[in-house]
């Protein structure tokens, strides 16, 4: 049977992949989504990304799916008039709303957030620029914040700001995101990434925002503050309120702290698999190849826990959009996805072993992967609607493919994100169940996937076209 990459690909777009070529190179060398920043780039780029990406994908008959991420409240300072300046260990340095737009200087600045003087305290720690500038509020006067710089260095044009442990009362979707979203509907996007969730009401506001623009689609919560993971019963809410989280670890890092990032990472994943929801991991994964051609053996180690934690997808972001090999990036980071997924951790379950099931397609899809894990299946087929019986299926760790079998594009698209699932098109029209099941085997075998006498577990449902209605598992040999 062919070794197929069970962890997902997502590769952000920009004026890297705009190069004559590159979308296709780096869509052969394993991509599965593509990400389009709202925060770069107008919005004609943006759709002109996404209109090439459908059109290369399809001319390559490979399925990728689309996600837009929305650009959240710009927590930022504002400029300087020369770009930056230094300050050191122990400067006064004020952060003031009447500070002009670009008329910063070596002792204050102004800010793009109003909010700020009214969400700190004396005492409080700020972190710019992913913390590497830290200033420790002394005190809050009016609409002007003055700080004692505790790590200096280099402080340029529009650097972001963090709060240590939390509290910025920024609303996770600005009227930018609103008409982004608008922007995303026409795009037809696969999923759409909601910066800075603090609460499942926010997860669940962009997505009524989202069906209200007639966009029916996947919610990535990318989890960013403090705030989110202040106690389980927000994480957990986070997490069922989105089909994905986004485990976004630079603004997590900063305002959590790094040391805490490993653990929150794997608890994340962990839970997310749990209550049946997917993970990206992301930021900074593969940064080196920004500028080189291989990656540093930390950077190695990093995407391959990222698999044996048990995440879904991995995310290059500067990598592929504004890198100089985005194409060797991809390729590098699914050898390394290949390799880890050769772990035995990566191939073993104890998921739901001991709970009670509470819907049919769940029970079925449970029962399926524990034939195939405890039988000699080489892979499984789940004739789908919705793709909701592959996703629980996958969320079961097995070496054994899943494929999403569906007349539906933006299904076959969805799965794409789905750890160990692969999309594929079956046209049941006319057809008897019969004739359906032969079609399928002759598909698989063309893939390469299975051969004469192999064995393979089919779900599917007795009335074909009703969402959740799978509610027949068959180990069938192929003829």
């Amino acid at each position: 049977m062919a070794s197929i990459r069970r962890t997902k690909i997502v590769a952000t777009l920009g004026p890297a992949t705009d190069r004559p070529g590159e979308l296709e190179r780096i869509i052969k060398a394993g991509v599965d989504v593509v990400r389009i920043n709202m925060s770069h780039g107008s919005v004609e780029d943006h759709v002109k990304r996404a209109n090439t990406v459908r059109e290369t994908a399809a001319r390559l008959d490979r399925e990728v799916a689309v996600l837009v991420d929305l650009q959240g409240p710009k927590i930022r300072i504002a400029k300087f008039p020369n770009g930056a300046i230094q300050i050191a260990e122990g400067d006064k340095f004020a952060l003031d709303n009447n500070v002009g737009a670009n008329a910063g200087n070596q002792h204050e600045v102004g800010l793009t957030y109003k909010n700020l003087p009214y969400d700190v305290k004396p005492g409080n720690l700020l972190l710019l620029d992913d913390g590497r500038i830290v200033m420790r509020v002394d005190e809050v006067i009016g609409e002007r914040v003055e700080c004692t710089v505790t790590v200096g260095g280099t402080l340029s044009n529009s650097k972001g700001i963090n709060l240590l442990g939390g509290g910025l009362s920024a609303t996770a979707l600005t009227e930018k995101d609103k008409e982004d979203i608008i922007t995303a509907a026409k795009m037809n996007a696969d999923y759409l990434a909601l910066s800075f969730p603090r609460s499942a009401e926010d997860v669940e506001y962009c997505r009524s925002l989202a069906v209200q623009a007639g966009l029916n689609c996947g919610i990535v919560s990318k989890v960013e503050r403090a705030e989110a993971v202040g106690d389980d019963e927000t994480l957990d809410g986070i997490i069922l309120a989105s089909d994905v989280v986004m485990i976004a670890r630079g603004d997590l890092g900063v305002e959590v702290g790094d040391a805490q990032l490993p653990a929150l990472q794997k608890k994340i994943i962990k839970r997310a698999r749990q209550l049946n929801r997917v993970t990206i991991t992301a930021t900074q994964m593969m940064e080196t190849m920004i500028e080189n051609a291989i990656p540093t053996r930390a950077e190695v180690f990093d995407v391959a826990n990222a698999v044996m934690d048990g995440t879904d997808a991995v995310m290059l972001s500067g990598e592929t959009a504004t890198g100089k090999f985005p194409h060797l990036v991809v390729e590098a980071m699914a050898r390394i996805c290949h390799e880890a997924e050769k772990s035995r951790s990566t191939r073993e379950s104890t998921h739901r072993i001991d709970e009670m099931f509470s819907a049919v397609d769940e029970t079925i899809a449970m029962a399926a992967m524990y034939a195939a894990n405890h039988f000699n299946v080489k892979c499984i087929a789940a004739l789908t609607e919705s793709g909701n019986t592959s996703l629980l299926m996958s969320r079961i760790s097995s070496g054994i493919p899943i494929f999403a079998l569906t007349p539906h594009v933006t299904t076959r698209r969805k799965v794409c994100m789905y750890r160990g699932v692969y999309p594929s098109i079956v046209d049941y029209t006319g057809l008897s169940d019969e004739e359906v099941q032969q079609n399928i085997l002759k598909q698989l075998k063309g893939f390469g996937i299975v051969q004469e006498g192999d064995l393979v577990a089919l779900t599917r449902g007795e009335q074909r076209g009703n969402m959740g209605g799978t509610n027949r598992l068959e180990i069938v040999k192929v003829p």
